[in-house]
This record gives C-alpha cells, structure tokens and sequence, in this order.
C-alpha cells in the first residue's frame, strides 16, 4: 500500500494538531508528541483520537524523524 506523503503538509494530529511522521515499515501516521499511530483503511488515514493506537518507548523509538 502506498501514502502520498504531500499529505503530511496538510494534515495534523487530531488531538494536539501537531505533525504527522510517515512509519513505512508499520504503515502508520505518527504523532510523536501524543504518541499515537494513526492506521490506513484502504489507503485513507484514520485520524480519529479514539481509533489511535498509544505507542510504547520502544515503538516511539522505531519511528522516524
């Protein structure tokens, strides 16, 4: 599956409005500073807070910069 990652320009974490990281290998959208992984459904992310998933300091450490 691919993500166009322009996207990350205009899109923003749902909760604190903060920047979205692209994780390739987990095929995510990260907020690093609520700790969230947002999912893709078919290609679309779900940027729904209550459909996050809270990320551990090991998986925080995974994503990148």
């Amino acid at each position: 599956m691919s993500f166009d990652t322009g996207l990350l320009n205009i899109i923003a974490c749902p909760s604190c409005k903060g920047r979205l990281v692209w994780h390739e290998a987990r095929q995510w959208l990260v907020c690093r500073g609520e700790r969230l992984a947002f999912e893709l459904e078919e290609g679309i992310p779900v940027l729904m807070s209550e459909k996050a998933k809270s990320l551990s300091s090991e998986e925080m450490e995974q994503v990148p910069l």
